[in-house]
């Protein structure tokens, strides 16, 4: 197993309690999260899989701040973000959180430094700082010679390096990973998923990453497994599954 396994007395880095949400398409309610309670501890690489439509993106998005729940709450290192305004959630995330998404979200117009650079001028960094630990996170993911290049000019697998430098350079207690690896063929998925591994074993970050491929999540710690939104297991990586009563 490559993560780090997390120390099973520390409070929880994310805690979810009673999450709903609801989507409306057309005449048909659509219930993506159904009174889902999580708790992921400082550490964990976290693996969320299903079909598509499972919720498990819905999830993400939730966990992170990125969208509401109907009901539930959310607390990530002790903050409650349902609590906060828009602009209290966005600054809090470009502060303390990380984000890698399957489509890269890479700025088209600006360099390899200059989208790495983005979520430490949103916290405020000066900069000339936020341009030097920018660089430093290029040299982590081995694009250093690429850095004034921009995202047109990269490969897939280079946009995606950049994404994990400009997840990682606030150094953020924890990232979220929405299907990382889905637009990579299989030598730039694996680098990708190596650096991933590295960073949780190396650094004690936190990753929670949504991912339908079992080679994915074959390098997390624990696995767990999403339908109709709800979640149906939850075990540490080899473990036997076993499915949850609120599932049968």
């Amino acid at each position: 197993m490559d993560a780090a396994g997390p120390g099973t007395e520390s409070p929880p880095i994310v805690e979810a309690r009673g999450l709903w949400k609801r989507y409306r398409r057309g005449a048909i309610q659509v219930t993506a999260l159904a009174g889902v309670d999580l708790a992921v501890r400082p550490g964990e690489m976290v693996a969320i899989m299903g079909p598509s439509g499972c919720g498990k993106t819905t999830l993400l998005n939730v966990l992170s701040g990125l969208d509401e729940p109907d009901a539930g709450e959310v607390r990530v290192d002790g903050a409650l973000l349902h609590e906060m305004t828009d602009r209290g959630r966005t600054a809090y995330r470009a502060r303390h959180l990380g984000f890698i998404f399957q489509s890269y979200n890479l700025m088209p117009v600006l360099s390899a430094q200059e989208n790495v650079e983005l979520p430490l001028l949103v916290a405020g960094v000066r900069g000339r700082e936020a341009r030097r630990r920018a660089r430093e996170a290029l040299a982590t993911v081995s694009l250093t010679r690429w850095a004034h290049h921009r995202p047109a000019e990269l490969s897939g697998g280079q946009q995606q390096r950049v994404a994990v430098a400009r997840a990682v350079v606030n150094r953020p207690a924890i990232i979220f990973a929405d299907e990382p690896t889905g637009n990579l063929d299989s030598r730039a998925a694996q680098d990708i998923m190596d650096m991933l591994c590295d960073l949780n074993r190396e650094n004690s970050q936190t990753f929670v990453v949504v991912t339908h491929a079992p080679e994915v999540s074959a390098r997390a710690g624990r696995v767990i497994t999403m339908h109709d939104g709800a979640i149906i297991s939850d075990a540490p990586q080899g473990a036997e599954q076993v499915y949850l009563p609120s599932a049968l």
